[in-house]
């Protein structure tokens, strides 16, 4: 069903419009869905599960080397935050993509996409629903695995921060909608499940594998002169060292991965903001002047973008295929 006119412009049917009612009717079936079928609390214990298992080894592995408990070390939410960004910056895409994967093309593939817009829904509200149904699921299992256990990291660990346990959560949550609007995107693009996990499984290697070997490849090329570098100055007791750095554009290029920004936003978040030592050589390495795509700040305007940007394609592309 093509929603174009013979002349090439849009309609101004209903079809092609958003209606708020007609998308948190989708949204609260996609999440009800989620209890039903037991998906919900699944990811609930499952976060609980981590946070418990995280804050256990902290404590465990405080013990066998230090003869003491996490509690005598002085272990700290900004540890666990650390600790925590590890895991969570793999798992979260992965359940996310998993989430979004059927949103749009299990509908296709088995007809009753067309029934749903038989309904007083447009296909634009289809897309929007389900993804806030599907971040929901994600957000919501999140905020009830950290609440409960809240409780046993508080006993386990030496200093409690509520405001780093909380911008944890928070960052995890953002991150997570970024990853599930990628994968409710791609789903409305695709007409089978296979080919949508085919394309998912795609973005997970491209950020977990491709990019890092992106950056890798930039800095062997670098190392055999076919790119040049940016050269800067360290002085030293020793007298002044030169070095060489890559160009501003790769450094551009590694900003805007989804987990590269998760881990700054964190920085931002919580207290478990990179050390002095870090920021004073990114200084010495930029001469002073910072810029902008490595700043904490626009890590959020990445994740935001991973957001917004799939979405918006989804959006204007679905509104124009045949089903």
């Amino acid at each position: 069903m093509s929603t174009e006119t013979a002349g090439g412009s849009a309609p101004t049917s209903p079809s092609s419009s958003i209606n708020l009612e007609s998308v948190r009717a989708i949204a609260k079936k996609d999440f009800k869905d989620s209890f039903r079928s037991w998906v919900f609390w699944g990811l609930s214990i499952f976060f609980f599960t981590l946070l418990v298992v995280l804050t256990g080894l902290l404590s465990y592995f405080d013990e066998v080397f230090f003869g003491v408990s996490a509690a005598e070390a002085g272990v700290t939410t900004e540890l666990l935050v650390v600790a925590a960004s590890f895991v969570t910056r793999l798992v979260i895409p992965l359940i996310a993509l998993v989430l979004g994967w059927k949103a749009i093309s299990g509908e296709r593939e088995s007809g009753s996409i067309k029934v749903l817009l038989s309904l007083p829904h447009s296909r634009k509200d289809v897309i929007l629903g389900k993804l806030i149904g599907r971040s929901a699921v994600l957000s919501v299992s999140l905020i009830v695995g950290f609440v409960f256990a809240a409780v046993v990291v508080a006993a386990l660990i030496g200093s409690f921060d509520v405001v780093d346990y909380v911008g944890l959560l928070a960052m995890s949550i953002l991150y997570g909608i970024a990853y599930t609007s990628l994968a409710v995107s791609i789903s409305s693009l695709t007409r089978s499940t296979t080919i949508a996990g085919a394309a998912l499984f795609g973005v997970f290697l491209l950020f977990y594998v491709v990019w890092n070997a992106i950056i890798e490849a930039i800095d062997l090329l670098m190392a055999f002169d076919y790119i040049s570098g940016v050269p800067y100055t360290v002085e030293t007791d020793q007298g002044t060292i030169e070095l060489e750095r890559m160009p501003d554009w790769a450094y551009f290029i590694e900003s805007i991965d989804p987990g590269y920004a998760y881990n700054n936003a964190l920085s931002v978040a919580t207290s478990a903001a990179e050390s002095e030592l870090g920021v004073a050589i990114e200084e010495i390495m930029f001469d002073g002047s910072v810029p902008f795509f490595l700043q904490d700040w626009f890590s959020f305007v990445v994740l935001l973008a991973w957001i917004v940007v799939p979405l918006a394609i989804a959006l204007y592309r679905f509104d124009r295929v045949d089903l």
